[in-house]
């Protein structure tokens, strides 16, 4: 582990590394989401097993995981035969499987029981079960960018700036696999009722007004506090929105930032991070009883640098936050167990380039970088971070990350513009550095998800 003050250096161009989404502007502001359809598919993958390991003993607090080769005389491993739910606990660390669709590059994921959904350009949501495609839905209008589950809901950020959700079918019929879209965020009549009174526009640019509850960029984040019954929205156009997941109302909007708002994450008592393109982490505290007293104020500024902040993750159990930068970087804060508040812990460096998202699983926390990697970082009882392991393979910038711990082993599902979805095991109690390759991964299990980033 390194431990360093934040760094300095200016942001990156990362035109010519990461593939760029569509304007995401549009003229219309009508929420009439009549355009949309629904589509079901059940028809098996072309998975493909064959992972690939190196491994050294040097340490992780020394040497960075590009100077180890990864071609040492380690022998390849046997391709695996068995179920990535197997507890055999014999069987490695390392890539259990890929799922490669040349539909468009994977933007966001999201796990839930034995269900895996993927979201990409081609603005179709995929579920996977089993190594099979077991359904699927889609919207005309909005690349997916983030999809987060509760229950049987499925809420899916997009490019047009709309927030949809969708009703799982259910787990008791296996039959059953259409998914149903049952809103759209905000909903059309809440719109309309909010254009018609002057003092809900907001100027967006000039000669331009859009209604404040709505969205005019695109939904880069989404976040869910099930405790409270609250949504989280954070958008391109600088504002964080929170909604009532019952009734589907706007309860806020929030000018949270100077520039795009990539991400956004419920945190610890009553506590809501942002993340920006502006370089800055904002915590936020929720105050007011009820619904209609609600509000959210700035209680701190965590992070203000040069490089812009992609993505936020908290370990709520241990009360810390990590967030990714443009600079490879990952910062952390830790809570102040006497002061209150929380103090800047250190800083996670393992990545070349820009680190795009970033996921917590029990005491593990991995980040996926630009430079096509993903890093796993272990906290300790001490607070200390140890690098445990470099999952390396895919072939485009890693843009989505999900974790899931399983007794002493954490299952990984990461999906890249490299158009494919990987899932690794990864033991929680490594005592190594361990560099793991391959050139092909697949398959779903647990429950989290991330959203997307946008640079200058």
């Amino acid at each position: 582990m390194l431990l360093e003050p934040p760094s300095p250096l200016p942001r990156p161009k990362l035109g010519a590394i990461l593939h760029s989404d569509p304007p995401s502007l549009h003229n219309r502001e009508c929420c009439n989401d009549s355009d949309d359809d629904f589509y079901q598919q059940q028809r098996p993958s072309n998975a493909t097993w064959s992972p690939q390991y190196s491994t050294t003993k040097n340490s992780s607090k020394t040497f960075s995981p590009y100077s180890l080769s990864p071609f040492n005389n380690q022998p390849n491993l046997a391709p695996l035969t068995m179920s990535p739910w197997n507890n055999n606990s014999s069987l490695h660390d390392g890539l259990v499987g890929s799922i490669v669709r040349e539909e468009g590059h994977v933007y966001s994921l999201a796990v839930s029981g034995d269900l895996l959904y993927t979201g990409s350009d081609s603005k179709n949501i995929r579920v996977w079960k089993n190594l099979k495609v077991f359904a699927g839905f889609k919207s005309r209008s909005g690349l997916v960018k983030s999809i987060v589950i509760s229950n049987e809901r499925i809420f899916t950020g997009h490019q047009d700036g709309k927030i949809r959700i969708w009703k799982a079918p259910l787990s008791d019929n296996p039959n059953q696999t259409n998914h149903t879209r049952i809103a759209s965020l905000p909903t059309f009549k809440d719109y309309v009722k909010s254009a018609m009174n002057p003092k809900n526009r907001v100027q967006v640019r000039r000669n331009r007004n859009a209604v404040r509850i709505k969205h005019y960029d695109a939904v880069s984040s989404l976040s869910l506090d099930e405790e409270e019954g609250l949504l989280y929205s954070a958008s391109w156009d600088k504002t964080v929105k929170v909604w009532n997941v019952w009734d589907f109302k706007c309860l806020e909007s929030i000018d949270a930032h100077g520039d795009a708002v990539n991400a956004v994450v419920v945190g610890f008592e009553g506590r809501v991070f942002t993340g920006s393109a502006d370089g800055t982490v904002k915590m936020w505290r929720r105050e007011g009883e009820g619904r209609r007293r609600m509000k959210h104020v700035l209680e701190e500024v965590l992070l203000d640098q040069e490089s812009a902040v992609t993505a936020l993750a908290v370990n709520r159990w241990c009360a810390v936050v990590y967030g990714g930068s443009s600079d490879g970087a990952v910062n952390f804060w830790e809570q102040r167990e006497k002061e209150g508040g929380v103090c800047h812990g250190g800083v996670l460096r393992g990545h070349k380039l820009a680190v795009l998202c970033v996921a917590v699983a029990g005491n593990l926390v991995l980040s996926g970088s630009a430079d096509k990697s993903v890093c796993v970082w272990k906290r300790e009882e001490s607070g200390v971070h140890t690098w445990l392991s470099v999952l390396a393979g895919h072939t485009g910038p890693v843009k989505c990350i999900a974790a899931v711990e399983e007794e002493e082993k954490c299952m990984v599902y990461t999906g890249s513009v490299d158009r494919s979805v990987k899932v690794w095991r990864v033991s929680m109690n490594a005592p190594e550095l361990r560099i793991c390759r391959s050139h092909i991964s697949l398959t779903p299990l647990g429950q989290i998800g991330v959203g997307s980033e946008k640079y200058e």
